[in-house]
Order: C-alpha cells, then sequence, then structure tokens
C-alpha cells in the first residue's frame, strides 16, 4: 500500500497512451482531408478540361505546329540571307526600327498617362471606399461598387467602346487603361488605407479636422509609399496592356503587330515582340529598384 494512503501513479506509457491515440486520430483526420483534397482538385480538373474540350490527342498531333510557327519567326524570309537565322542579319531583321520605336513610344505614353489618371482617380476613391474613414455608408457603397465595375469589366472592351466613340488612335487606349486602373488600384488602395494605424486619425478628429484634413494629414503620409509602389506595379501591367489594346485600334506598337500578324510577316511579328519583352523587362527591373527604395525608406 502506498505511504500514506495516496493512490499509486499509474506508468508513463499508460498515461501517454491516450495522448497517442487522440494524436493518431487527429492525423488520420488530416491525412483523409489532404486525399480528399486532392481527388476534389483532380475531379475539378477533369471537369474543366472537359466542359473545355481539351483534347490531349489533338494536342499531341498538332502541338508541332507551334514549333513550326516559332521557327519561321526566326527565320529570314528574304534579303541575302533569307532562310538563315534571324540574328545572322539585324539589319533585315529590325529593319522598320525606327517606326517601331516610335509606335513603342506611342504605347508607353498611353501606359503612362493611363497610369497616372488612374491613380490619381483610385488613390481618391481608395481613401472614401475605406470602411475606418469613409466619410459616410451612403458614398462607400456607391464608389466601391464603381471600382468593382471598372475593374470587372476587361480593359479590351473599354477600348473597343471608345474607338467606336472616339475611332482608331491612342485616346480610346488612355482611357481605357484609366478607367481599368481606377478600378484595381481604388481596391487596393482601399484596403492599404483600412490597415493604418488609428491613432493619428482619431487625433486628427479630436483637434476638430475636417474629413479632408484628416485624409491629407493623418491618412495620407501613412499610405503614400505602397500607394507610389502600387502605381509603379500598375505601369509595367499597363505598358503590357498598352500593346494588346492596339489590337482593336487603340493605337501603339500593337496595332503594327497585329497587321504583321494577320499579313503573316512573321519576322515582323518576331522582331515587334522583342521590343515589347525588352521594354517590359527593363521597366520591370526599374520600377522593382524604385519600389524597393520606397519600402525601406518608409520602413526607416
Amino acid at each position: 500500500m502506498a505511504q500514506g494512503g495516496a493512490r499509486p501513479e499509474p506508468p508513463a506509457a499508460d498515461r501517454l497512451a491516450p495522448l497517442a491515440e487522440r494524436y493518431r486520430g487527429g492525423q488520420g483526420r488530416r491525412r483523409r482531408q489532404a486525399w480528399l483534397a486532392i481527388a476534389l482538385t483532380l475531379l475539378l480538373a477533369w471537369l474543366a478540361a472537359w466542359v473545355a474540350q481539351v483534347d490531349p490527342g489533338l494536342i499531341w498531333a498538332k502541338g508541332g505546329n507551334i514549333l513550326d510557327y516559332f521557327r519561321r519567326l526566326l527565320t529570314l524570309e528574304s534579303g541575302a540571307a533569307a532562310g538563315a537565322p534571324v540574328w545572322q542579319d539585324p539589319a533585315e531583321w529590325f529593319w522598320g526600327w525606327r517606326r517601331w520605336l516610335r509606335l513603342l513610344g506611342d504605347t508607353l505614353l498611353m501606359a503612362y498617362l493611363g497610369t497616372l489618371a488612374g491613380a490619381l482617380g483610385g488613390f481618391l476613391c481608395g481613401l472614401l471606399a475605406a470602411r475606418n474613414i469613409g466619410p459616410g455608408q451612403g458614398l462607400r457603397w456607391v464608389v466601391t461598387r464603381g471600382l468593382e465595375v471598372c475593374r470587372t469589366v476587361p480593359d479590351i472592351v473599354f477600348a473597343l467602346v471608345f474607338v467606336i466613340a472616339f475611332g482608331l488612335g491612342p485616346l480610346p487606349g488612355v482611357l481605357a487603361i484609366a478607367i481599368h486602373t481606377l478600378g484595381a488600384l481604388g481596391k487596393q488602395i482601399t484596403e492599404v488605407v483600412e490597415n493604418i494605424d488609428m491613432r493619428p486619425v482619431e487625433g486628427a478628429i479630436a483637434a476638430g479636422a475636417a474629413w479632408p484634413q484628416m485624409a491629407g494629414f493623418a491618412v495620407v503620409p501613412q499610405v503614400l509609399p505602397g500607394v507610389l509602389g502600387y502605381a509603379l506595379l500598375r505601369f509595367e501591367i499597363n505598358v503590357r496592356s498598352a500593346a494588346v489594346l492596339g489590337f482593336v485600334g487603340a493605337g501603339g506598337i500593337g496595332q503594327e503587330l497585329i497587321e504583321a500578324i494577320r499579313k503573316f510577316y512573321y519576322n515582323d511579328v518576331s522582331a515587334l515582340l522583342v521590343l515589347i519583352i525588352l521594354t517590359v523587362m527593363l521597366i520591370d527591373a526599374t520600377t522593382s529598384r524604385v519600389r524597393l527604395r520606397l519600402l525601406e525608406g518608409h520602413a526607416a
């Protein structure tokens, strides 16, 4: 009998057995949930492929056409070096580089102006739509729904509407980019504003500041670096969008690219694509460095 009449402690293995059993049960549930998620993902993938009429046999049979198309893009079709790779005669490959660079400049200006207009509008709408500082529930609802419409409708649809309204040229592209940027940046800025430190806001309100003064002195300094970073990222995206908008007559290098595709000028297509890709890479590298500087300065 144990000293003092106390009941003896069960062995350690007996005490750990219920815990081990619960642990094994939890592991089994997680394993079953993981297998269920995998099976559901595969089922949805098969269903999506069936709806989209994805035919592996057709892909296997016709996939070589893609390689043949790229081979034609990279093979000179005229000039003294016809039949040779395009890089063997850069002068023949980039025969229209002066005109193409001018069109590329138009595309960059379209993206810049559209991004600037959309960022300014999105900044204001983001302040109005934020739950924590919005001036009114009704106004916030209207602004939020407007932002949803602006970012839900594809920019190419806006461009088609504006081409019909204003005719061919860069103006429809600028307007389409500005509206789509307003919707996308407005949503991002709203989320940035909703995560600010509210103490400066409360202090400004306690001091009797009106809503514009409160937003300008208590909110803008906190969110400005993040807003500029998002705007730079959006500019990079809009450069690609501006090139695509040329397909519907919105000006820029995209209009030249779709003409080359329609007329089967393979060398021109590859040269234009190289110019667009190099431009986007340069902008990506530049804006990434600027965004990093902004974030480092904000953190400091």
